[in-house]
């Protein structure tokens, strides 16, 4: 590669670098991550046909980007019934992200997290355990346990947590552990209206609070 390609390559992957940056919604931040593990070093080696462990993670971080656009999409038709939906929000902490926050009529809160894994093996509860075919995979709904304490905490209602499993089949539905719900991406908007009208509501104003306390995680976390 001559000295002229690999500057003009270097400087066309600057300017999308920065004109990316400023993106918010859904996935946002964890396309954000995936920018800045794929360096220019990544993409050369890539461009090379060389992997790298960033390059690795940035494309399970694109993945997930992806994912949680394709959920944003299948939840938009619930705007039309008076539901507001606030994606990639910042937790007034630390550096953790709520990926999708959706509030009903009556001001029932959900927090989303979607998990998009492979769709070869089934997604399943046993034995008080959550299973990805025969893989415990448990562990990843702390994270979503702790957004959605957090989430409680700073508007004063409970929240009910939500894990939109993209790509695997359920089995057994409905799946439930330790007050998280397990749907699937594809019925997403039916099944938050299902729980939704199964709970207290708190009112419009939750909506509002949950706009103005939890701002787009591509500002940065709340202070």
């Amino acid at each position: 590669m001559s000295i002229t390609v690999f500057f003009l390559a270097a400087a066309v992957w600057l300017y999308l670098r920065r004109v990316r940056s400023c993106r918010t919604g859904a996935g946002a931040s964890a396309a954000a991550r995936a920018r800045q593990l794929r360096t220019l070093a990544v993409r050369l080696a890539e461009l090379f046909g060389i992997r790298t462990q960033a390059g690795a993670l940035a494309d399970r971080f694109e993945a997930g980007a992806e994912g949680e656009r394709r959920t944003a999409r299948r939840l938009a038709p619930l705007r039309l019934r008076g539901w507001t939906l606030l994606h990639d929000r910042a937790l007034p902490y630390g550096r953790a992200n709520v990926d999708h926050l959706a509030i009903s009529p009556r001001g029932v809160v959900l927090v989303l997290d979607t998990k998009r894994w492979s769709a070869r093996w089934p997604v399943s509860v046993q034995a008080g355990r959550l299973l990805h075919g025969g893989r415990d995979v448990t562990h990843r709904l702390d994270g979503l346990q702790h957004e959605a304490s957090t989430v409680a905490g700073v508007l004063g209602v409970p929240v009910i947590p939500v894990a939109v499993i993209d790509g695997p089949a359920l089995r057994g539905e409905p799946l439930e552990l330790d007050g998280v719900r397990i749907i699937p991406a594809e019925y997403a908007a039916r099944r938050l209206r299902t729980l939704a009208a199964a709970h207290r509501g708190y009112g419009r104003r939750i909506a509002d609070q949950a706009d103005r306390l939890l701002p787009p995680y591509a500002n940065g976390p709340a202070r």
